[in-house]
């Protein structure tokens, strides 16, 4: 081992890629964002190297710049390869078949999405057989409030996991896109009652699609899975069918994944008014208290 170590410290250009490794680990969940002062105590480098290293990891989008300009927090490309880890996953190795079930019997685009900050990433999709239809897309990310599958994966957090993961700034797609905060919450209210959600021309003018939740084990949503198409062929009376198709190949990919439909949930379902109710009670009583 420390053979392979001194070998590897050999290589020019080796000491700043692990420098570069160990600024990417510390910017781990703990905090959103952390300064430059921060990670220059959290690595142990000096402020000229670790900007240095920042800036570079910055231009291949690996880390980005916060609101305020002054923290520096993971960036979007760093997630897409993480989604390439988890296409080996066991959850693109559940999903595949059915996808392909699906795509057949819709002959429309079938895809299998997980939430990937405020975006729904295509883990593994397969292509319909229609002409006319959408791109190859696997690793490609939307908007989460602006898809089918992204209502699904936010509908699954608290309305104030919601609000802190998109902001109270919605970026509007179309003219048919949810942009105020307040008509995304009731649009996810409406998505846990019927158990599953559509885009009706939110993400591209003329493109439709619906979707339903992927359960891991102890029920938790970990995936959405969604068929999409142009409005010529999947008008607004279609959805509700496609979703009778999609609720059974979910249940099959959530049993794959250890989930038991019969198996009582391990928390409470997110996000319901009375929940909310309740936490303003609680609070309301602890001030008392104080």
């Amino acid at each position: 081992m420390i053979r392979i170590m001194k070998q590897a410290r050999a290589y020019p250009g080796t000491q700043a890629v692990l420098r570069a490794v160990r600024l990417l680990k510390a910017l781990g969940p703990a905090q959103a964002e952390l300064t430059l002062a921060d990670l220059v105590r959290a690595v142990g480098l000096n402020k000229t190297t670790t900007y240095r290293l920042l800036t570079a990891l910055e231009s291949e989008g690996l880390v980005q710049r916060g609101s305020g300009g002054e923290g520096y927090r993971l960036g979007p490309e760093l997630l897409a390869l993480g989604s390439r880890a988890l296409g080996a996953s066991d959850l693109r190795h559940a999903g595949r078949g059915e996808l392909f079930a699906l795509a057949q019997a819709s002959r429309e685009t079938s895809s299998l999405e997980v939430l990937v900050g405020a975006h729904a990433l295509i883990l593994d999709e397969a292509m319909g057989s229609h002409l006319m239809g959408t791109t190859p897309s696997v690793g490609t990310r939307w908007p989460a409030h602006a898809t089918a599958t992204g209502k699904v994966l936010l509908a699954e957090l608290l309305d104030e996991e919601v609000s802190v993961l998109l902001g109270e700034t919605l970026q509007p797609l179309t003219a048919r896109t949810l942009t105020d905060p307040a008509a995304l919450r009731r649009e996810l209210q409406r998505v846990r009652e019927r158990g599953y959600a559509t885009n009706v021309e939110e993400l591209e003018a003329g493109y439709m699609a619906v979707a339903v939740p992927v359960r891991a084990q102890g029920g938790r949503v970990v995936a959405a899975l969604g068929i999409g198409g142009p409005r010529l062929r999947l008008g607004p009376e279609r959805l509700p069918e496609l979703a009778k198709l999609l609720a059974p190949a979910a249940v099959r990919i959530s049993e794959r994944l250890g989930h038991r439909a019969d198996a009582a949930p391990e928390r409470p379902p997110p996000s319901r008014e009375g929940r909310g109710e309740r936490g303003r009670r609680e609070t309301h009583t602890r001030g008392e208290r104080r």
